[in-house]
């Protein structure tokens, strides 16, 4: 018996480094994943889809690797680069967006994440288990934000 933990995350910046170099490396989805921690593998499935298969985290007996698959789209005219889930892949379904924009001065960003993660553990879990899920996300994600940041020459 598994449960559903859902995710929902925004986040808001802005960075030194100009539109174009900021663009080029979210739309790059291999590059811009390089930036996030805890990667395992990411693999190209061809036709902007990839498929993320996370590190194993967990304690014990009780191990977790979140897999999952987003087909990206880019537009530069827009500034913005959307994932939407592909069914029937691993164990979660994850979606968002980036949103840039060229402020002369600096690149202001923003980033949406939703989705959903099952965790194959029984019901009873479910207090203790989603709390820990959705932490452990929250984590990587805010790691994967500061990497940006560095890599971006800091927040403006």
């Amino acid at each position: 018996m598994a449960f559903s933990v859902p995710i929902e995350l925004g986040y808001e910046f802005s960075v030194k480094a100009p539109f174009k170099d900021v663009f080029a490396v979210l739309s790059d989805v291999p590059n811009s994943v390089s930036h996030f921690p805890k990667v395992d593998k990411l693999v190209d499935e061809g036709k902007g889809v990839y498929r993320w298969e996370m590190r194993k985290v967990g304690i014990a007996s009780i191990q977790l690797q979140t897999i999952y698959a987003s087909k990206y789209v880019s537009d530069a005219k827009k500034g913005s680069v959307v994932w939407t889930p592909v069914a029937g892949v691993g164990n979660a379904q994850v979606g968002g967006s980036w949103k840039v924009a060229d402020k002369k001065t600096q690149t202001d960003l923003v980033l949406k994440i939703e989705g959903t993660v099952e965790v194959p553990l029984p019901g009873l879990m479910k207090g203790v288990a989603s709390p820990l899920v959705r932490g452990e996300f929250e984590g990587l994600v805010d790691k994967y934000v500061d990497n940006l940041i560095k890599a971006f020459g800091g927040e403006a």
